[in-house]
């Protein structure tokens, strides 16, 4: 598509979206990082959130683009792709995220993003337009990654059980209140290290789309710094309605269980990221709880809550994808 048949107004909407996109899903997810950490009492809400914010920036520093090149170039087709459907897209994700925080569901952004794009793609360009390989990729995750979560958190809580078998409870509560903060720290890494690329994926589409970069371009250092500082920013505003259902409705958790919870979901992230997997940080914590939970009894569990959390995985990918259609079609009329 060539630049001028877009212009510049477009472009620039489009990036505002895109970044509108990013501070959402840094105020959609900021629970995920903190709820533990705040429901633990470690910390307080206000400094906690300080803290994520401040750790979601500096994961500019620490992980290649490997997840914005997934999203940029792995999910769907060049020859599919226009300013409609990077429209449609960047709206049905926003729209999904709003109707999701105000119900206080802590839904998926990031298969959220994803929807939206599938949804007006299938719309313009038929099935051809999806690169299988990596939308299965993203799919097949929103099974594996809360269940590698669930694994790993459980095997750290195991893990702390038998080491410290012989302390006393006390000085247990002591240590994992201190290495709290440190999970909790390598959590936010995480979520800003995979979600802000998710946007930083979407604005590299865009401008491959308009010309403005051949696809063997850097992505331009302006659209990295953008996307990790709206997402910091997000955080700093947090998702409080999502904190109480994450750190404490699916199950009661002590400082140590919070330390082994984001310990797992933590490494999961890493993991992820470093396979340029675009993965939920909100299916990922979650079942990191359940694990730590599901160790302690069965019953420990509200399986109840973590059901409803589960059919909102489900439903979000579809339902994000037929919003983004339909803004698709708005788009169509007035942009």
């Amino acid at each position: 598509m060539d630049t001028a048949n877009i212009g510049m107004g477009v472009i620039v909407l489009l990036v505002a979206m895109a970044l509108a996109f990013d501070f959402m899903n840094g105020f959609h997810d900021a629970a995920n990082a903190i709820a533990t950490v705040v429901s633990t009492r470690v910390m307080k809400p206000h400094t906690a959130v300080a803290m994520a914010a401040v750790c979601n920036v500096a994961a500019i520093f620490i992980f290649e683009l490997k997840v914005a090149a997934t999203v940029g170039k792995g999910t769907i087709e060049p020859f599919a792709i226009d300013y409609y459907v990077i429209f449609g897209a960047l709206a049905g994700a926003i729209a999904w995220n709003v109707i999701t925080w105000y119900y206080g569901i802590p839904s998926s952004s990031s298969h959220a993003l994803i929807g939206g794009l599938i949804g007006p793609a299938l719309v313009h360009a038929g099935p051809e337009a999806l690169i299988t390989s990596g939308v299965i990729k993203v799919v097949a995750f929103i099974l594996v990654s809360p269940l590698l979560g669930m694994v790993l958190g459980s095997l750290m809580m195991i893990l702390v059980s038998w080491l410290f078998r012989n302390t006393t409870p006390r000085r247990v509560d002591k240590w994992s209140r201190l290495l709290q903060l440190f999970s909790a720290s390598a959590y936010a890494l995480g979520h800003g290290g995979n979600d802000a690329q998710k946007t930083i994926g979407i604005i590299w589409m865009l401008l491959l789309s308009s010309g403005m970069m051949q696809p063997g371009d850097h992505v331009p250092y302006w659209v990295v710094a953008c996307c990790y500082a709206a997402i910091g920013l997000g955080t700093v505003f947090g998702g409080w309605r999502i904190i109480k259902l994450m750190g404490q409705k699916i199950t009661k958790l002590k400082p140590v269980g919070g330390f082994c919870a984001q310990t797992g979901g933590a490494a999961t992230l890493f993991f992820a990221t470093a396979l340029g997997i675009p993965v939920s940080t909100t299916h990922t914590i979650t079942g990191a709880i359940v694990g730590v939970g599901a160790t302690k009894r069965l019953s420990a569990v509200r399986w109840g809550i973590a059901g409803s959390i589960v059919w909102a995985w489900v439903l979000t990918i579809p339902c994000s994808a037929l919003i983004g259609a339909l803004f698709w079609g708005i788009g169509r009329l007035f942009l």
